[in-house]
């Protein structure tokens, strides 16, 4: 079940918080509506329950707080406007990713895909999908981890009514089964035809809290207002012509001086008023939950009126921290409610995604077809550079092989390679599929480990391929003469891949320092064009030393043998990193991590 208690977003400026000590209870097994207009807090309420916004109060799922549950989405299914993925992505191929996101065996996909009706569209692109077929995807989405709780933010908008009754037959059998089902809602027909339970928003405030039945009688049906000082006396009245006339006629006592009349007119109210003599000091025509001012009139009952105080509720951790219980959620709801008068902060807290980082990562990558068409096109114009430089001549073998002309800053695999990196991240946050529940792409050490990983691997293949690719077209048109192997070629292709890899890591750490992939190319770009002619002009100063002889010196201070003849390795590292491209590549990957762990959040879920 859920519980919100004094859910209050935080004021802009000078003007009232959209949403203001909302308080209700959503129960297992039945479906609860909230209900208002357009601006009336209901998303923002949805925000504030789910740590997405910051605010005060707190909200229970099942006795626990959001960011106290390890797994927020195998407690909790989400569903806020449309799919946010990548439009070339498959539908199965979405779900597939999703499953390693969540820790859910990859069968679970085409399980949710059987239950939404969407088996025959599974190899469909999402840019493709209607907007009913968009919805059901959605909530397949929030049904992969098989959560107890669902919330929807009016998931019937704009969906014909056929779809919308599928949508409410499925949140039905779902509420059937036990869970929890939270929906937010602009139609009052729609809530009364759905709902178990009805919690009505205006203004941000909660102006009614009813049960489904009872919302329907009293919020639905035409009827008159009537405000006298002998309000119930005029009742009695009314109610005795009805019998006398045989009409059907409900009168409803509101409280205090007020009366709501079923069934009958103004006109007739008036006259019986007139001839016996009774004050009135309104009679308007309402239908159902709208006023004659367009605003929400009151209800059956004291939770109907305007201002009217809801009582707060409780979580069970109160009661049981009363009684000695020290539970964290205990103390949470004990802070407060004692402590303070205002109910405790929201923070917006990230969450532990992906769960299984390096599958979620190659799931992301082969999922379109962005990489293979980047790198073939790579491949195919390294080919074509290679042979023209050969045409031309004067080109030393080394950059033959790489098809990199002087005049480049980067080959185009170097810059393919960075693309490819740029895209690992910028797609999770121009398309966050990743934690569409929560907050942005949650930038964690592990799913930035996988992602440097699967781009390296990536990189390394393209740079493999390329050198095969450039001399089998090169010996295709020109013989083995141009084919020759250096005899330097150890260190040329150890300094070939480091250039390669390099270039993929800088694109993956500035796109998820600057979150958009233009800015992780353009950090890749920046090496060569800014970073290179100043470590050039560092290392040509006369303050820099050179490090001819740095083994024998580190055997010196050492007094050790180094095994394996390990000082040719370690001569060959400080000769690529000595080199100008060497050290301005070095020098911007350390730049980029130290930003990126700057950067990422220091909260963690409690």
């Amino acid at each position: 079940m859920i519980q919100a208690v004094g859910l209050t977003s935080n004021p802009r400026k000078s003007q009232a918080p959209a949403v203001d000590d909302v308080s209700f209870e959503a129960r297992a097994g039945h479906l609860t509506v909230l209900l208002g207009a357009a601006g009336a807090g209901k998303t923002t309420a949805l925000g504030l329950m789910l740590e997405l916004q910051q605010g005060r109060g707190v909200t229970y799922f099942r006795g626990r707080p959001l960011h106290r549950i390890a797994h927020p989405s195998r407690e909790v299914g989400v569903v806020l406007g449309d799919v946010p993925g990548h439009p070339a992505r498959t539908v199965r191929g979405h779900l597939r990713m999703l499953c390693a996101a969540t820790g859910v065996p990859a069968r679970r996909a085409d399980e949710v895909l059987e239950a939404v009706g969407l088996v025959s569209l599974r190899e469909e692109r999402l840019g493709t999908l209607s907007r009913g077929m968009d919805r059901r995807l959605g909530l397949a989405c929030a049904l992969l981890p098989d959560p107890h709780t669902l919330v929807l933010d009016e998931p019937t908008a704009d969906l014909s009514p056929a779809e919308a009754r599928w949508t409410h037959t499925t949140l039905r059998t779902y509420a059937d089964q036990g869970g929890t089902v939270l929906l937010t809602t602009a139609d009052p027909k729609e809530a009364a035809r759905t709902a178990d339970h009805v919690v009505t928003l205006d203004g941000g405030r909660v102006v009614a809290d009813q049960e489904g039945r009872e919302f329907a009688r009293t919020r639905l049906r035409p009827r008159v207002a009537v405000r006298s000082p002998q309000a119930a006396r005029l009742a009695t009245l009314l109610a005795k012509e009805a019998r006398v006339e045989r009409r059907s006629v409900e009168v409803v006592p509101e409280g205090g001086n007020r009366i709501s009349v079923y069934g009958s007119t103004t006109a007739d109210i008036g006259e019986a008023a007139y001839r016996h003599g009774i004050m009135v000091h309104q009679l308007a025509d309402e239908i159902g939950d709208m006023g004659p001012g367009g605003e929400l009139a009151d209800t059956a009952g004291t939770e109907g009126r305007p201002g009217a105080e809801i009582p707060a509720v409780e979580a069970p951790e109160v009661e049981s921290a009363a009684s000695g219980d020290t539970s964290p959620a205990a103390e949470v709801a004990l802070v407060g409610s004692a402590s303070s008068p205002l109910p405790p902060p929201i923070a917006v807290r990230s969450t532990p995604s992906p769960l299984r980082p390096l599958r979620y990562e190659l799931r992301r990558a082969a999922g379109i077809r962005t990489g293979f068409l980047t790198s073939g096109i790579a491949l195919l114009v390294s080919a074509l550079i290679a042979v023209l430089l050969a045409r031309i001549g004067h080109t030393p073998q080394e950059r033959l092989f790489a098809a990199w002309p002087r005049e480049f800053p980067l080959p185009p695999v170097a810059l393919a390679a960075g693309l490819l990196g740029a895209l690992s991240f910028g797609d999770e946050f121009r398309y966050p599929a990743l934690a569409v529940d929560r907050v942005t792409v949650p930038r964690r050490l592990g799913l930035l480990a996988a992602k440097l990983f699967v781009s390296g691997v990536t990189a390394a293949i393209l740079a493999l391929l390329t050198l095969g690719c450039d001399a089998e077209a090169l010996y295709l048109l020109y013989g083995r003469e141009l084919t020759q192997v250096p005899e330097d070629w150890l260190s040329l292709g150890v300094s070939w891949f480091a250039l390669v890899i390099g270039c993929a890591w800088a694109g993956v750490l500035a796109a998820g320092v600057f979150r958009s992939t233009t800015a992780g190319l353009a950090a890749v770009l920046a090496v060569p064009v800014a970073v290179v002619p100043l470590v050039r002009q560092v290392f040509e100063g006369s303050s820099v030393r050179t490090a001819a002889g740095i083994t024998v010196r580190m055997h010196d201070v050492l007094l050790l043998q180094w095994p394996f003849g390990g000082e040719r390795y370690v001569l060959a590292v400080i000769r690529i990193v000595g080199q100008p491209v060497g050290g301005a590549m070095v020098l911007s990957l350390g730049a980029l991590l130290c930003a990126y762990l700057f950067a990422v959040p220091r909260v963690r879920v409690r």
